[in-house]
């Protein structure tokens, strides 16, 4: 039996979603905490990667149990939230078909990353930029990125990913109040990194040093070293992967 769970998560003390030698990982603690509420040995897979340090509101992943298995749909999910750390919860949880694959069959996802220009002590879950930013121009920057195009220079160099295309459908700052914007883009799927080199990107146009243009130039650079700098994990947030098909509507808590 395949089920999906959906999760909220703390990153900042993980290295990220995806197991990693020596380093604590968000599938890893999942499975340690499913495996002792099922009293089977669970494999997890996700609807993708994280960057260490990133957090989501939204995180989806399905693993199979036995047809054996006792416990309930609902009885694992209170099993697992007893056993998962206070930075980890499992929101919903249902089954699905057979075949039905958390990464590869999502269609879109949306991040968000949160940026404040003034001191906030309260703004932990924020980016603080310490330049005057025009929204106006980053918004002209971002439309730019939209459309099915290779992402190269928005990529972790090193990384190993069999294309670098990625059709982003939507990319928009807006601005919560005087001092703090928010960046939402979503996408098919994204590259390693690719988030945090577009603020950083378009922050370099908010604040003067480039013109909203130039970034058209840099994807058909293809070269990661021509655009800004990566910004910081802890402000990004997965929000959304959608899917072809409903979940979770009948397993609210």
């Amino acid at each position: 039996m395949r089920l999906f769970v959906s999760l909220s998560f703390n990153g900042g003390a993980y290295s990220g979603w995806q197991i990693q030698k020596n380093a604590i990982s968000v599938q890893a603690v999942l499975e340690r905490a499913l495996t002792l509420a099922t009293g089977e040995t669970i494999s997890v897979i996700g609807a993708g990667r994280t960057d260490a340090g990133v957090n989501a509101k939204v995180f989806i992943a399905h693993f199979d149990i036995s047809a054996e298995c006792t416990k309930k749909p609902k009885e694992i999910l209170r099993k697992i939230n007893a056993i998962l750390p206070s930075d980890i919860i499992a929101q919903n949880i249902c089954q699905v078909a057979d075949d039905a694959h958390a990464r590869f069959d999502a269609i879109s996802r949306t991040y968000s990353y949160y940026v404040h220009t003034e001191k906030d002590p309260f703004a932990i879950f924020s980016y603080h930029y310490r330049h005057r930013l025009d929204m106006e121009r980053m918004n002209i920057a971002a439309q730019h990125l939209l459309g099915t195009k290779d992402f190269s220079s928005f990529e972790k160099v090193g990384s190993d990913n069999n294309t670098s295309i990625c059709t982003v459908t939507s990319a928009l700052w807006g601005r919560i109040d005087k001092t703090h914007l928010c960046f939402e883009v979503t996408a098919d799927r994204f590259l390693r990194n690719m988030v945090r080199a577009m603020v950083g990107t378009l922050l370099d146009v908010g604040r003067g040093k480039r013109e909203p243009e130039w970034i058209t130039q840099l994807i058909e650079e293809k070269e990661r070293c021509k655009a800004g700098q990566s910004v910081p994990g802890h402000a990004l947030f997965l929000k959304e992967v959608r899917y072809p098909y409903p979940l979770f509507e009948n397993n609210k808590k």
